[in-house]
């Protein structure tokens, strides 16, 4: 859920609360003027843009780059500064949301099918800051999400034989699209497929793993990457730094 409900004991009151948005203003702190600043997807991602926009000077001192259509489109559509990642070479921030974090920071991107961009613009970054509720917390990551991949369409069939070779009790699904005949299609013309796991395998081998299958050209858990998150609940906005 993306709100909760807390009760007042004064007043008897129930007070709704966007703990998104809590998390978004916490890291609005983070941005300095004259950065350029890098975006994932989100409700989050969205007050994040919104609390930005408002304050006017400010927003038109940075830059933004995102590897979200919709981010993208919503950024111009507020008036900001867009450029693409193929003209930059760093980044000062890049913001995300995730499906599940761990307290190593390690996190599922499951939803988009857009994580080779996003995790390109996250390399480049000098701080990645996953940003979102509590609700995204897990002591360690499971198999509630699947790992997506995006594959060359040619290595399919290589792709599928390997993970049922390595993993025999996973199912992979490959992603279909339902607006036309046939399966969907990354923003960079590949295969998109989910990997559900009866259980997720230990993260650090997972990661070379999928990377190493020929064919494959990105996975969907980001291993090592993130070097903070602001995380907002029922107890306050906490700032995690990676150890």
């Amino acid at each position: 859920m993306d709100k909760y409900i807390k009760f007042s004991p004064d007043t008897n009151s129930v007070q709704m609360i966007d703990y998104k948005l809590e998390a978004a203003k916490a890291s609005l702190d983070f941005i300095k003027e004259g950065q350029i600043i890098g975006l994932g997807a989100g409700s989050t991602i969205v007050h994040l843009v919104n609390l930005i926009s408002a304050r006017k000077e400010f927003a038109e001192s940075l830059t933004f780059v995102s590897s979200s259509f919709k981010t993208r489109s919503y950024l111009l559509e507020k008036g900001l500064k867009v450029v693409y990642s193929s003209v930059l070479s760093k980044l000062d921030i890049y913001f995300d949301g995730c499906d599940q974090l761990d307290s190593d920071l390690n996190a599922l991107k499951s939803g988009g099918g857009i994580h080779t961009s996003e995790k390109i613009l996250a390399s480049m970054a000098s701080a990645f800051i996953l940003i979102g509720d509590e609700g995204k917390m897990v002591t360690k990551l499971d198999h509630t999400y699947p790992l997506v991949i995006e594959i060359l369409q040619e290595a399919l069939p290589v792709v599928l034989g390997h993970i049922q070779s390595v993993y025999p009790d996973s199912v992979v699904k490959l992603r279909m699209s339902n607006q036309k005949d046939g399966a969907l299609i990354s923003d960079n013309g590949n295969l998109l497929a989910d990997i559900h796991f009866t259980e997720l395998p230990e993260l650090s081998t997972l990661n070379i793993a999928i990377k190493m299958i020929p064919g494959v050209v990105e996975h969907s858990l980001f291993y090592g990457m993130a070097s903070k998150a602001v995380i907002a609940g029922v107890q306050g906005t906490r700032i995690i730094i990676k150890a």
